[in-house]
């Protein structure tokens, strides 16, 4: 695990190597254990390398092929290489065992499209081809590990940190996008392909762009999610015993590595599993951490404690309070080179920090819910299908109906929509239509940047194909922005995680099951439930989802108040960004003296205006 930079030229002057030297620094905690430069006409590259195979000299990057024509700067892992190398005309010519080895030879065996079809892994990866003069930017198939790049007249700018790229000379001076803006407030981080700036984007998951030394750029999908049911697994023992042996093999690999590796435990079904799995397949005991809360709803450490003593795993558990996450909160928005305004990245930072005490890699079990349906949103969207399609005064009498007999058992707010789709995406937005007309009024009807499709989808009455409809915009929308709360947390503390439910190889696996056996009549994540229990059968398995998050509506009203309100009424930052400053006033106002809870749209102020502080600095 590490982090890269690297620039282009088209023609113009290469950053000087001390100004280049310095964007390398600011991603040197997700990298600090050693560092590489490379420099040529036209082309220089920046590394920062947390090492975790082959802790030697042979793993450093930037690095050559043996041919000379393919030089890589990797972040991530390959948890196939080894296999991988075997099958290499040249693998006899190898003098180390690192994964970038056996990467940047795959490529110059195969080229880059084939090779990053057999990978399986988490990665993204810059490659400069010597022998046509263009450069790869390439993204693992679920978007684990961040890509973003600057793109213009001038060149082109790549990073695994945004700001590296918002900072460089050839784009400082670029002027927000209102869109991306108006996007962030409602998804609360930024999606791919988009950037904050203008003539700033993001390689999207399982894609390849390619720029050449004229300036011509290329998009290529070399892998997608299925949008479609296509399950051929309709019973649910079959697809019991698929993920058991699957999820046991991806986590088996996952736990290589050279450097001491633990496990992240919350209370809920994937992060168990994962222990499960990992101290089943770990020759010496695991190392599982928990972060505990004084909030009783939101508390899951005891559920942790039942799981790590059934498995036999060692555990670290720490209780946070407000006071503990006061003195923290600093510390993470500055690991925030991009704003995400999702407020369980402050546990996320603190059980990163607590493993990296003791550990350098930790497994963790994000992607169970959205491959496997755990989440309340999945049936809140499907009990509409049957009336989606009718007119809104037949929709609004049958809402109204149910409402009033049923309390919406059957029927809910998000018939009365246009889609299914439109319907999904409001259940993610978190900024209410009236907060964000008061602050951001001229941009606040950008429901969707243009591009943004994942939740334009047709409605459906049949429920297999919504419901997979459902995962695709559930993949490819909110857990990005999990996948990025991880990253920036962890990385923050110099810790690399993994996520073993999104192996290649299990998301393929799950494809195969039908929607049907996970979820209906109220149920949830049916499927790993069975696991879990069967696994585990003391664990604590409740249909309530508490999640990893914090108590911040309380906190904002007692002791974060003066941090929130010192912040967001910075007449310099809301001038800035073109808000109202009276709107968040309003909001502040709600938050402490009325029974509205804003807390979300307060932290995606705050994460964002963070971060432009952070950029300044």
């Amino acid at each position: 695990m590490c982090r890269l930079i690297g620039e282009f030229s088209f023609g113009a002057a290469l950053t000087d190597e001390g100004a280049f030297r310095a964007l390398t620094r600011l991603s040197e905690k997700g990298g600090p254990d050693d560092s590489g430069f490379y420099k040529d006409a036209g082309i220089q590259l920046g590394f920062n390398r947390l090492s975790i195979l082959d802790l030697t000299d042979q793993g450093k990057q930037p690095k050559m092929s043996l041919s000379e024509r393919y030089l890589l700067v990797f972040n991530g892992e390959i948890y196939n290489h080894l296999d991988l190398r075997e099958k290499l005309k040249v693998f006899n010519k190898f003098r180390g065992n690192s994964d970038t080895e056996t990467l940047v030879n795959c490529i110059d065996e195969w080229g880059v499209l084939d090779t990053v079809d057999k990978l399986d892994g988490m990665f993204a990866m810059a490659v400069f081809d010597n022998k046509e003069h263009s450069v790869y930017l390439v993204r693992d198939f679920a978007g684990v590990k961040p890509l973003f790049y600057g793109y213009n007249s001038r060149g082109v700018v790549f990073a695994s940190q945004y700001d590296q790229v918002a900072r460089h000379k050839w784009f400082v001076d670029e002027k927000l996008d209102n869109e991306v803006l108006s996007l962030y407030l409602r998804m609360q981080y930024i999606p791919a392909p988009y950037g904050l700036m203008s003539n700033t984007y993001q390689v999207l998951p399982g894609e390849i762009v390619k720029i050449s030394r004229s300036g011509e750029k290329t998009h290529k999908r070399y892998w997608e999610l299925s949008k479609n049911d296509s399950a051929i697994v309709d019973d649910r023992d079959t697809a019991l015993r698929l993920v058991n042996e699957k999820l046991n093999i991806s986590v088996k690999q996952q736990l290589l590595s050279d450097v001491p590796l633990g496990a992240f435990l919350s209370g809920g079904i994937d992060s168990a599993l994962v222990c499960n799995y990992a101290s089943k397949n770990k020759d010496d005991k695991l190392n599982t951490f928990t972060i505990g809360s004084d909030s009783p709803v939101h508390d899951e450490s005891d559920d942790a404690l039942i799981v790590a003593k059934a498995i036999n795993a060692d555990y670290t558990i720490e209780k946070m309070d407000s006071n503990y996450a006061l003195g923290m909160i600093d510390e993470v928005f500055k690991v925030m080179s991009e704003p995400v305004a999702d407020p369980s990245i402050i546990p996320t930072f603190l059980v990163s920090s607590l493993a990296r005490k003791d550990v350098t890699v930790a497994l963790s079990g994000d992607g169970g819910d959205e491959l496997f349906f755990g989440y309340e949103r999945f049936q809140s969207v499907v009990k509409n299908r049957k009336v989606v399609n009718y007119p809104y005064w037949i929709k609004y009498l049958l809402y109204g109906t149910d409402r009033v007999f049923w309390k919406n058992r059957h029927i809910n707010s998000g018939a009365l929509l246009e889609s299914s789709g439109m319907s999904h995406q409001l259940l993610q937005a978190r900024f209410e239509e009236t907060h964000l007309n008061a602050i951001f009024g001229k941009y606040s009807d950008k429901l969707i940047k243009t591009g943004f499709g994942v939740y334009d989808y047709n409605n459906t009455k049949d429920q297999g194909e919504l419901l997979a409809r459902m995962r695709y915009a559930e993949f490819y929308g909110m857990m990005q922005k999990t996948l990025r709360k991880v990253d920036l947390a962890s990385m923050g503390v110099s810790l690399e995680v993994r996520v073993p439910f999104l192996s290649k190889q299990l998301i393929n696996e799950a494809m195969k099951i039908s929607p049907m056996l996970n979820t209906g009549g109220g149920k949830k994540k049916e499927v790993l439930k069975r696991l879990l229990k069967q696994e585990v059968p003391q664990a604590v398995i409740t249909e309530t989802k508490r999640g990893f998050t914090v108590p911040l509506g309380k906190w904002i009203k007692e002791d974060l108040k003066d941090y929130f309100a010192d912040t967001l009424l910075s007449d310099s930052m809301t001038q800035y960004f073109g808000f109202d400053r009276k709107g968040i006033e309003l909001l502040l106002q709600e938050q402490y003296h009325s029974g509205i809870d804003g807390k979300w749209a307060l932290f995606s102020l705050m994460a964002l205006f963070k971060w432009k502080e952070n950029l300044k600095s």
